[in-house]
């Protein structure tokens, strides 16, 4: 087998010396750089002569994975109808993230940001029944995603690379088969492509379904935070579930009573006045810790059956006021459904709310048994144990309530996960207390289940000749965000260092000086190398000094470099290194094609 080297004098590359201006982590300031890669506009890359070589290998791993587990390669269009999407109600979903467009006849179309929709019509257009089951597809296709703010290069962009798979099956117990079957072969994927990772416990989100797990690249320029137990296990902290806490005894506790607090609309007046005005008797401080506060939230509810357009409901949240209420974690309680703060708008039309003085006593079992019309859902933050007594507005101005028990004087509709987790928060397992990493999301498993058959319906006949829903899997790798998440972990201060299975090249052969001597042996060099099916990049240019050559290639990554130079034309001797300059040595030319062929495979 052969490959032909790629010559610098006639490769499509520009080297930079400088960072690009509006380049804001290493992998973008080096992709750039080194000529992989070149912006176009905001979040939009074009991709060169190097960056494809490199991608087309990180698609290579995935495809000889997919194809272990039997998964089937098709290829959608990016273009795609509304209708689809509007069944599934991702039309409406997606909000703005999704770019929509119309056609010269005014239908609507959207560039996808992935394609349930499409597979699983697919299926439906071809299999009918249970003995075409299962079957696993996959595509590799450019997506698009409307972000707000662009940022990291090619790791938070708004077209980007991806793989998404999805598997079709009979029962829940195929699904769970072809999810742990993929699952799998994302490890030896990302094992293969040299790229750390933590698989995490996470929200299905919009996506839909139930069980979902997240393939996390550790990295402090990551979006997504998990934790981490002592057990090993970890979870997005948007999945972290508190452990359930102990009920308070609250025989001892004082009965409930309303004392004036004036101007205090914060936890912190609050706390500065109960201490000044109301001090406890044991001589114990009041603390933020002490304090209940209720803040109300908006949920935008899609349309649904019992509503013909989207819909706008209000719930109060109740969380202790040390704690900072995580609008992310707290969102995801309600998802596919978007959370904001309620507007002004929104509190008008609810006259027992008193801003500042937000109390139980006028919000959900509370409110029902006052005759409030249209009373307010009240959800407790998971924190919160059933006979704790806090401080919290008694819905009148400048007025708290002192030894409100959760359970005695207040109850509420659930609770819920709403705010921040800490360092030292018990961990859902009960292993021990968590810690925390920053990661950049590459990989997501889920358990779709029936939502998009039903939706869509897809169904076949069973074994009894029954029409049933097919089971789905959704299985997901942001392709061009992995190929940044390597560059962003294999570098130096002097550029790229490339893994050899991903490099462009697996050895940079560098003709240094003017004498014919030196470019004749690493023509020689070349040559046998191309024969033994060496992939090289060979800096053959004539007239560019030694510096540059030597700078170019430590910012290009190659992760083996031979030099043809002074010592070649003395001695006869190719020097051979690591591009990390982990090994090096000088050898005979005669001797160097096969001792570049044997650590090439080495690293491999």
């Amino acid at each position: 087998m052969s490959s032909q080297a790629l010559r610098m004098s006639s490769l499509f590359l520009r080297t930079l010396r400088e960072d690009p201006a509006d380049a804001d982590v290493d992998s973008a300031k080096l992709l750039v750089r080194a000529g992989y890669i070149r912006k176009t506009s905001p979040g939009i890359y074009a991709w060169l002569p190097l960056g494809l070589r490199v991608l087309a290998k990180v698609e290579a791993i995935i495809r000889e994975e997919m194809s272990s587990i039997h998964a089937q390669e098709v290829h959608f269009p990016a273009l795609l109808p509304k209708a689809p999407y509007e069944a599934t109600h991702r039309w409406e979903e997606y909000g703005d993230n999704i770019f929509r467009l119309k056609d010269r006849h005014e239908a609507d179309y959207l560039l996808a940001p992935t394609h349930e929709e499409m597979f699983t019509l697919l299926v439906k257009d071809m299999y009918s029944s249970y003995k075409d089951l299962p079957v696993n597809l996959y595509q590799i296709q450019t997506k698009y995603r409307d972000e707000f703010r662009p940022r990291a290069g090619l790791i938070r962009g708004r077209e980007f690379i991806m793989k998404d798979g999805y598997s079709f099956t009979i029962d829940e117990e195929g699904l769970k088969t072809c999810y742990n079957d993929e699952r799998e072969a994302y490890q030896r994927i990302f094992n293969r492509l040299g790229v750390r990772f933590v698989i995490v416990h996470a929200v299905s989100g919009p996506m839909g379904g139930s069980e979902s797990e997240e393939f996390l690249a550790p990295l402090a320029i990551g979006e997504d935070t998990f934790a981490q137990a002592p057990s090993g296990k970890a979870w997005n902290v948007e999945a972290l579930t508190t452990p359930a806490i102990q009920d308070v005894d609250f025989s001892a506790t004082p009965a409930m009573e309303a004392l004036t607090t004036p101007d205090s609309t914060t936890i912190d007046s609050l706390v500065s006045q109960a201490n000044d005005l109301h001090p406890r008797a044991d001589g114990r401080a009041w603390k933020a810790a002490d304090t209940l506060k209720n803040l109300i939230i908006a949920v935008k509810h899609a349309e649904d059956k019992d509503h013909d357009k989207p819909w706008r409901e209000l719930v109060a949240i109740g969380v202790p006021g040390d704690r900072q209420v995580d609008m992310k974690r707290l969102e995801a309680q309600f998802a596919p459904s978007e959370i904001e703060e309620a507007t002004a708008e929104d509190l008008k039309k609810h006259a027992e709310l008193v801003k500042g003085y937000i109390g139980p006593g006028v919000l959900g079992p509370q409110a029902e048994q006052s005759g409030i019309d249209e009373p307010i859902t009240y959800l407790l933050d998971r924190h919160i144990a059933r006979g704790s007594a806090w401080v919290t507005g008694a819905d009148h101005n400048e007025t708290h309530v002192f030894n409100a028990v959760y359970g005695r004087d207040f109850e509420a509709n659930g609770s819920v996960e709403a705010v921040e987790v800490r360092h030292g928060d018990m961990s859902p397992d009960g292993s021990g207390p968590l810690s925390f990493e920053r990661g950049v999301e590459i990989g997501q498993v889920f358990q779709l289940g029936l939502k998009y058959s039903n939706a869509l319906d897809l169904k076949v006949l069973n074994e009894n000749g029954k029409a049933v829903p097919v089971w789905m899997g959704c299985y997901g790798i942001g392709v061009s965000r992995v190929l940044a998440c390597i560059a962003e972990t294999h570098h130096d201060e002097k550029g790229l260092a490339w893994p050899v299975a991903v490099a462009p090249a697996q050895v940079h052969v560098l003709a240094t000086g003017k004498d014919p001597k030196v470019f004749a042996a690493a023509e020689q060099l070349v040559g046998e190398l191309e024969g033994r099916g060496i992939e090289v990049l060979f800096d053959d240019r004539a007239k560019v000094s030694p510096g540059v050559k030597f700078t170019d290639s430590e910012l290009l990554g190659v992760p083996l470099v031979a030099i043809a130079g002074r010592d070649t034309a003395a001695n006869g001797t190719i020097e051979i290194r690591d591009r990390d300059g982990s090994h090096s040595q000088s050898l005979p030319a005669s001797q160097a094609a096969q001792a570049i062929a044997d650590r090439v495979a080495q690293l491999d």
